[in-house]
Formats: C-alpha cells, sequence, structure tokens
C-alpha cells in the first residue's frame, strides 16, 4: 500500500493537513463507484482565539466536473480553537472516476470577529485503479 501524503496549507497562524486515503472496501471499480477518506487536522499557530464557523469544498472528478459543498462547520461542529490548539475530524467523498483532486475554505472568526478564509491545500484523490499516462 502506498504511503500516504500529506497536504498542508497555512493562512493567518491557522495550519491545515489533510491526509487523504482511498477506501478499497466501500469503492465498486465495475459500477465507476470509488470513496475516499480524508483526514483533516486543523491547528491554531496563531495569537487568537478564533472558530471555524463554515465550510467550502470544490471536488473534482478526472473528467473535470466540478461539484461544491458548503455548509456550517464540519462534522456537525463549530470547532473554537485557542492558540496551540488543534482540532482533528475524518470525512470522506465518493467520485464516479478512479481519481479526483479536492480543495477548499474554511471561515475562521477570532475574537476580535474578524472573519477570514483559511485555505484548505488541494489534494489528490487516487485510486489504484486509475489509468497511468505518461506526458
Amino acid at each position: 500500500m502506498p504511503k500516504a501524503r500529506n497536504y498542508i496549507e497555512t493562512t493567518r497562524g491557522i495550519t491545515i493537513t489533510v491526509v487523504p486515503h482511498y477506501l478499497e472496501d466501500q469503492s465498486s471499480p465495475e459500477d465507476n463507484h470509488y470513496v475516499w477518506a480524508y483526514h483533516v487536522r486543523i491547528e491554531n499557530n496563531g495569537n487568537e482565539t478564533v472558530q471555524l464557523m463554515t465550510r467550502h469544498w470544490c471536488i473534482t472528478d478526472s473528467r473535470g466536473n466540478m461539484q461544491e459543498v458548503r455548509g456550517d462547520g464540519v462534522v456537525g461542529e463549530q470547532p473554537v480553537l485557542d492558540p496551540g490548539q488543534s482540532f482533528e475530524y475524518t470525512s470522506g467523498t465518493p467520485l464516479p472516476t478512479p481519481s479526483g483532486i479536492m480543495h477548499g475554505t474554511y471561515q475562521m472568526e477570532s475574537e476580535s470577529g474578524d472573519r477570514f478564509e483559511a485555505k484548505v491545500p488541494a489534494f489528490s484523490l487516487d485510486s489504484p485503479h486509475q489509468a497511468v499516462r505518461l506526458n
């Protein structure tokens, strides 16, 4: 099994790390159904307490079809992170193709009421079923 890759992005002291992995047992390649889990760690390396208010994901399959997902918080929570604290969760996404890419933002709000978008790094969704193409 290939080693999981970490994707990392920092915005205003908020470091977001994503580790995706393909879920063979939930996927059905013969039905064009491929499923990934992704583990997210959000670390507050800044000087101010922040709260994750909303999420915005862009999920693109290998045919270039994109779907957007917006909503409050993550996994039903809107975590508050004091400086030095972190929050972790695991979620997942299905695709009709054997590979794709995801990226997004979390809207954060600081104690002072300042809102900003913390960038989630673009991460690759790769399965062992994708065709290898040499460019």
